[in-house]
């Protein structure tokens, strides 16, 4: 018979303060990577499981259980890795690139990156989609403006994430109304006391610290278009490809079969440019990336990416950090914890800020979106229920702390897909992901002033 796992509060708060301890000290004190740091956590507890005398299968199923939840995002690390390969080959990200230029201006470049990428964002509902499709292309565009690398992906991030939280369409938002029990439309429509305060605030900063030096930049912007057009096939069907994406994401088929699609889009669109191209050379590009070789370093540096391989770190980072998370759960560690501190709430200020540090803690401890909605959603269900509270108000606080932070963890899936994508490091660029930082603010100074806290009807 399986020895119950149970562990004491001291234990299970002693073990997670050790853990971030670790983690903290290896990563931002030392500087190491967070896959070693992830792995020396595992190895602490499973020095815990030991001298509790757990077994071996216990441990195997705490890491199983924990990486399952993992298998789809994998697949569409891997999948996103092949269509950015493409769609470079296939001309569809230098066009993107070319046609910015035109459109949008130097000076409001950035906060009109924050902008389209929320509206984009908000139609297809997934964050990883528009980073890794027009992001790439605005990441660019960025950098060849001599914008600051961090700053330009920060107001992609904060944009892609504001179009998920905020679209009827995404995976995340669907999960929070459904954990809290509530109507999707009333918990997008409820998310907006903290979202829209947050997006606007975030739109001044880009505004303010999205300024350059204009006449340098537009040379640089001349010669890069040269380039592009020069190297690549640059046309309106290029487009094609993202208007496919909008349709998929119209008729709700799921991420999976929209990459596949636009990858075989691009593939075809490949060879109808070149008939001469070996179906060789564009294995080789999925799978290891594509190379630019257009002799403008710029142009070559920011080019030369994608492919199957560049997710492996990702996807390693990933496997560990669900399987650290997945023997937290296995042993108690996190649920016991939320569960004391759950009793212990009597006031909305207390309330909120325990329910956004609890989510903001999932994200830290497992490093998976939804189990930082899941977890905290569960624990607190029924405290909110008895303090009187709308649903609506613990699905704002579970998306405020949960769904928009796992950006900023450099373990967490989406902050290391972040840094995969775009080549800048997590704690780089995360001071600029305003939208992500500020919303969990909102959200407790909606507590604080009582705004946006529904009550339940009276029946």
């Amino acid at each position: 018979m399986e020895k119950k796992v149970q562990p004491s509060l001291i234990e299970a708060s002693l073990m997670l303060i050790l853990i971030v301890v670790n983690i903290a000290v290896g990563v931002i004190g030392i500087g190491i990577s967070p896959n070693v740091a992830i792995l020396f956590s595992i190895a602490l507890v499973m020095l815990y499981a030991a001298i509790k005398k757990y077994s071996f299968d216990l441990l195997h199923q705490g890491i199983i259980e924990g990486i399952k939840p993992g298998i789809i995002p994998i697949m569409i690390f891997i999948l996103v890795g092949a269509l950015i390969a493409v769609w470079i080959q296939a001309g569809i990200i230098p066009t993107l690139m070319v046609y910015g230029f035109r459109l949008i201006s130097v000076q409001w470049f950035v906060p009109s990156i924050f902008v389209v990428c929320a509206i984009v964002g908000s139609a297809v509902g997934s964050a990883f989609t528009v980073m890794s499709t027009i992001g790439i292309a605005f990441f660019g565009i960025g950098v060849t403006l001599g914008l600051n690398e961090a700053l330009v992906v920060g107001a992609i991030v904060s944009g892609s994430v504001f179009g998920d939280k905020m679209s009827p369409l995404s995976e995340s938002t669907n999960l929070a109304a459904a954990i809290v029990e509530a109507d999707l439309f009333q918990h997008i429509k409820h998310m907006m006391w903290s979202t829209v305060p947050a997006f606007v605030l975030s739109f001044i900063l880009y505004v303010v610290l999205g300024q350059s030096d204009h006449s340098a930049s537009l040379e640089q912007v001349k010669t890069v278009t040269k380039v592009l057009e020069e190297q690549f096939v640059v046309s309106g069907w290029a487009l094609f490809p993202l208007f496919l994406m909008f349709f998929c994401a119209w008729k709700r088929l799921p991420a999976i079969v929209t990459i596949l699609l636009n990858i075989v889009v691009a593939i075809v669109m490949v060879f109808i440019q070149n008939p001469q191209t070996s179906i060789q050379k564009i294995a080789t590009v999925i799978e290891s990336g594509f190379t630019s070789d257009t002799k403008n370093q710029q142009i070559d540096l920011l080019l030369s990416r994608g492919g199957i391989e560049s997710m492996m770190p990702t996807v390693s980072l990933i496997i560990l950090t669900l399987s650290l998370g997945g023997l937290l759960m296995k042993f108690g560690l996190i649920t016991t914890v939320m569960n004391h501190i759950a009793e212990k709430l009597n006031s909305p200020v207390r309330l909120m800020f325990t329910t956004l540090m609890a989510s903001i803690g999932v994200n830290l401890f497992i490093g998976e979106q939804f189990l930082s909605v899941i977890l905290p959603g569960n624990a607190f269900k029924e405290v909110y229920k008895k303090a009187g509270y709308d649903p609506t108000v613990l699905g704002r606080a579970l998306e405020d702390g949960g769904t928009v932070i796992n950006y900023l963890i450099p373990w967490g899936i989406a902050g290391s897909f972040v840094a995969g994508t775009f080549g800048v490091p997590t704690l780089t660029y995360l001071p600029f992901v305003f939208f992500s930082l500020l919303s969990p603010l909102f959200s407790l100074i909606s507590s604080i002033t009582g705004f946006g806290m529904n009550r339940l009807e009276k029946s």
